[in-house]
C-alpha cells in the first residue's frame, strides 16, 4: 500500500491520507462536502423562527413598566441564540473528538501502518474538529459575556450605559444575585474552556474538558425559567438533561458538518461494528461485520447511535419540562403554549429524520450506492436546518413567560419557602406510600444502566455467553431501591425530617450499593462491548482506562475506600456541608451522587467481582467490616445524644404541627444511623464469609490437581528437606 502525505482539499484543509486504510475511488460526487458558508444557512433559519416566535408570544414587545429598549428587547434573545449555538458547537465537536473520529493519523486495527511518527501525527478529521472547537468557545465566551450585560438591562429595567454608576451595579449583579452569579460562572467556565481546547490535545483531557463545558448546561438550568414553578427539582433536572441531550445531538451535527469536506472525499476504510445493517437490493441482510467500509460510513453510524440516545433524552426531557410550566391542557392554546407544540413537532420531525437515515442512508452508504457527498448533506445539512429552527423556538420559549406563575405567593408556607414544596403530611403507612416526587436526573441515570444492562445481556446472549441470574436480579434489585431513595416516599420526607434523611443517606451508601457490586456491571459490559481499532476510544476503552488510571487505583485503594466512607459522615454532618446540600440544588444532587459513589467503591473492595488493581485478602475485608460497624455505632450514639439541633434554621423551621420534635427526630435519625448500618454490615461480613470458603475450596482443588498432576513432587519434596534437616541436626549434637 502506498503512502504519503495528507492530501489538500478544496477548502484548504487537509484530507486523510491513502495510508489510513484501503484506497476507495474517488467519484465526482464526493468531491466536496459541506461549505462553511452553507452553515450559515441553519443560523439564518433560527434568526428568522427566533424573530417569528418573539413577535407571536410578545416577548419583544415594549414593557410598560421600566423598559430597557428595544436594543435589550432584541439583543438578548440574539446573543442568547447566539451564545447557545456556539456552546453546544464546543460540547459537540468536542465530543466527536473524543470518542468519534481517530485522533492519530497512520493507526488502523489498533497498530501503526506506517511509524511511530506516522502514528503520533494528528488525524486530520480530529485536528479540523479541534479547530471548530476553538473558534466555537472563542465565540461563546463572548457572546455569554454579552448576555450577562443585557441581562441585566432586562431584569433591572435600565437602559445601558457606559457610566460608573451602571457598571457598579453590573458587578453586583454578578455578585449577588442568584441569575447574574449564574451567569457569571457560565462566564468563567466559558473562559477556561477556550483556554483549555488551544492547549490540550490528550483525549483524557478533552473529555475533562468536555466535563467542564457541561457546568454551562447546569448554570443555564438554575438560571432559566424552571429555577421556579410548582416542580423546582422536576424543572431543573428536566431542563438540564434536556440542554445536555441538544448540545450533544446539535453540536455533533454542526461537527459532522465542519468534517463534511473531508468525510465526503475521504478513501479510509475502518472496521464496521458487529451487528450493523445494511440495506441491499435482495432485503436487509447483514452489513460485512467485522469488514472494512468507508470511514464516513463509520463515523455517521457513531452519530447516529449517540443521535439515538439524545433524541430520546429531548423528546423526555421536554415534555417533562412543558408540563411543569403548563399547568392545565387549556394553557396549550396560549402563544406559549402554542410555541411548545411547534418545539414538540420539530423534535419529532428529527427524530422521523434521523431514523431514515438510520434505516436507509448508512446503509445505502456502508452498501456503495451512495456517495460520501450525498450522505453528509442528506443527514447533515437536513437535520441542521430543522435543529436552527428547533434552536429559535426555544431561545424564544425562554424569553416569553409561561402559563404557570414562578414566584412565590406572599402567603407561601415556611415548607415551601425552604424546600420549594408544600409540607407533606404526617409519614403514616397510607401517605407514605402516596407521596412520590420523580427527580428526572436519577429517573435518567437509572433508566441509562438499566437499559445499558439489558442491552449488554443481550449482547453476551447473542454471541452464545452466559451470564449468572442471579448477578443479573441482583442489579436490577439495586436500580428498583435507587429508585425508591431518590424519588419514592423517602426522598420526599428527607426534605423535611432528619430521621428520613438519614435513612436516604444509609439506603444509598449502605444498602444499594451492596446490590448493585454484585450485579458486576463493568465485567458485563467488557464481555459485550466491541473492541475498536481504528484509534478511537470507545465506551469498551473509556471503561478500560478508567480502570487503571491513577484516579481509579487511588478510590479503589482499600484504605481510600475506607477513610472515604467513614469519613463522609463526619463531613456531611459536623460540618457545613449539611446546610449547603440541603439549600441548594447543586449540592443536594451532589450529596446523593457522593453517598452512592463511596458506598459503591467500599463494596466493591470487599465483595465485588469486577477488575480492580487491588483487593485485600477476606482476613482484611471482615477487619474492615468491624471497623466500619463500630464506626456507624459510635457515631450514630453520638447523634442519638446530642441536644444541639443540626441545622436548627432548616429542621427547625419547617412548620411541622405533627411528629416528634426536630430534636427528637434528630435522635431518631441517629438511632436508625446505627440500627440500620448493622444489618447491612452483617450481609456484607456473611457475604466475605462465604467468597472467602469458595476462594478456599477453589485453591484447595487447585493444589489436589496440581499434586495428582506431579505425583505430589511438591510434597515429598518438602518432606526430603525436614528430613535432611533433621539429619544434620542430629548430626550436630552427635
Amino acid at each position: 500500500m502506498k503512502t504519503g502525505a495528507p492530501e489538500k482539499n478544496q477548502d484548504g484543509g487537509t484530507a486523510a491520507a491513502p495510508d489510513q486504510g484501503t484506497a476507495r475511488p474517488v467519484t465526482a460526487g464526493m468531491a466536496a462536502g459541506i461549505s462553511p458558508w452553507w452553515l450559515s444557512v441553519p443560523a439564518l433559519v433560527a434568526l428568522l423562527a427566533l424573530a417569528v416566535a418573539l413577535g407571536f408570544s410578545g416577548a419583544s414587545a415594549p414593557q410598560q413598566v421600566a423598559d430597557p429598549g428595544p436594543l435589550v428587547r432584541w439583543g438578548l434573545p440574539v446573543s442568547e441564540t447566539i451564545r447557545n449555538v456556539a456552546l453546544i458547537a464546543t460540547i459537540g465537536s468536542l465530543l466527536v473528538a473524543v470518542g468519534v473520529v481517530p485522533s492519530a493519523a497512520g493507526t488502523r486495527n489498533g497498530r501503526s501502518r506506517v511509524s511511530k511518527e506516522a502514528d503520533a501525527r494528528e488525524h486530520p478529521l480530529f485536528a479540523r474538529v479541534l479547530q471548530l472547537a476553538g473558534a466555537a468557545a472563542v465565540v461563546w465566551t463572548v457572546a455569554a459575556a454579552v448576555v450577562v450585560v443585557f441581562t441585566y438591562a432586562e431584569v433591572s429595567g435600565v437602559r445601558l450605559s457606559p457610566s460608573a454608576a451602571y457598571t457598579q451595579q453590573l458587578i453586583s449583579f454578578l455578585t449577588d444575585i442568584p441569575t447574574g452569579q449564574a451567569l457569571g460562572v457560565e462566564v468563567i467556565v466559558a473562559a477556561v474552556v477556550t483556554t483549555l481546547v488551544f492547549g490540550v490535545r490528550s483525549l483524557l483531557g478533552l473529555l475533562l474538558t468536555t466535563a467542564l463545558s457541561c457546568v454551562a448546561l447546569v448554570a443555564m438550568a438554575l438560571s432559566g425559567h424552571s429555577a421556579g414553578g410548582d416542580d423546582h427539582m422536576g424543572a431543573v433536572n428536566s431542563l438540564g438533561l434536556h440542554l445536555l441531550g441538544v448540545s450533544a445531538w446539535m453540536g455533533g451535527l454542526i461537527a459532522l458538518a465542519w468534517l463534511s469536506p473531508l468525510l465526503a472525499r475521504d478513501r479510509s476504510t475502518a472496521r464496521l461494528p458487529i451487528g450493523t445493517r445494511a440495506r441491499r437490493k435482495s432485503g436487509s441482510v447483514r452489513a460485512a461485520e467485522g469488514k472494512e467500509v468507508p470511514l464516513t460510513a463509520v463515523v455517521l453510524n457513531r452519530f447516529s447511535h449517540l443521535a439515538l440516545w439524545c433524541f430520546v433524552l429531548v423528546l423526555a426531557s421536554g415534555v417533562i419540562n412543558a408540563a411543569v410550566r403548563i399547568g392545565s391542557p387549556s394553557q396549550l392554546l396560549s402563544p406559549y403554549g402554542t410555541l411548545v407544540i411547534v418545539k414538540l413537532v420539530l423534535t419529532l420531525a428529527l427524530g422521523v429524520a434521523g431514523y431514515v437515515h438510520r434505516r436507509a442512508v448508512i446503509p445505502a452508504l456502508i452498501a456503495d450506492r451512495m456517495s460520501g457527498k450525498r450522505a453528509v448533506w442528506q443527514i447533515v445539512f437536513g437535520e441542521l436546518l430543522l435543529m436552527g429552527a428547533l434552536v429559535g423556538v426555544a431561545v424564544a420559549l425562554g424569553n416569553s413567560a409561561p402559563p404557570v406563575p414562578e414566584d412565590l405567593s406572599p402567603d407561601a408556607s415556611p415548607a415551601r419557602i425552604l424546600t420549594f414544596y408544600e409540607l407533606p403530611p404526617e409519614p403514616t403507612w397510607a401517605s407514605a406510600i402516596t407521596q412520590w416526587r420523580p427527580d428526572w436526573l436519577w429517573v435518567a441515570v437509572i433508566a441509562l444502566f438499566g437499559l445499558s444492562y439489558g442491552w449488554a445481556l443481550w449482547k453476551v446472549g447473542r454471541t452464545g455467553g452466559r451470564w449468572p441470574v442471579l448477578r443479573a436480579i441482583s442489579w436490577y434489585i439495586g436500580l428498583i431501591l435507587l429508585f425508591l431513595a431518590t424519588s419514592g416516599p423517602v426522598a420526599v420526607y428527607a426534605r423535611v425530617l432528619f430521621s428520613w434523611h438519614m435513612v436516604e443517606h444509609m439506603s444509598l451508601t449502605m444498602i444499594v450499593p451492596v446490590f448493585l457490586v454484585l450485579g458486576s456491571p463493568v465485567t458485563l459490559l467488557l464481555r459485550a462491548l466491541e473492541p475498536r481499532r481504528d484509534g478511537t476510544r470507545g465506551p469498551r476503552e473509556w471503561i478500560l482506562r478508567l480502570v487503571h488510571s491513577t484516579w481509579g487505583k487511588v478510590v479503589t485503594h482499600p484504605i481510600f475506600a475506607a477513610v472515604n466512607f467513614a469519613g463522609s459522615i463526619v463531613l456531611f454532618y459536623f460540618t457545613p456541608l449539611l446546610g449547603l446540600t440541603l439549600r441548594t440544588h447543586v449540592g443536594h444532587e451532589f450529596m446523593m451522587a457522593h453517598f452512592l459513589f463511596t458506598g459503591y467503591m467500599f463494596a466493591l473492595v470487599l465483595v465485588g467481582q469486577d477488575p480492580i488493581p487491588y483487593r485485600p485478602p477476606h482476613f482484611m475485608r471482615l477487619v474492615m467490616l468491624i471497623a466500619t460497624m463500630v464506626y456507624h455505632a459510635f457515631v450514630g450514639v453520638a447523634i442519638m445524644g446530642m441536644d444541639v439541633l443540626l441545622e436548627a434554621s432548616w429542621f427547625g423551621n419547617m412548620g411541622r404541627d405533627w411528629g416528634l420534635t426536630a430534636i427528637e427526630d434528630q435522635q431518631r435519625g441517629g438511632a436508625l444511623m446505627w440500627g440500620i448500618g448493622e444489618l447491612p454490615t452483617a450481609i456484607l461480613a456473611v457475604v466475605v464469609a462465604v467468597q472467602w470458603a469458595i476462594a478456599g475450596g477453589r485453591e484447595n482443588r487447585r493444589v489436589d490437581r496440581e499434586a495428582d498432576r506431579t505425583d505430589d513432587a511438591e510434597l515429598r519434596a518438602y518432606n526430603e528437606m525436614m528430613e535432611r534437616l533433621a539429619d544434620e541436626d542430629t548430626g550436630r549434637r552427635n
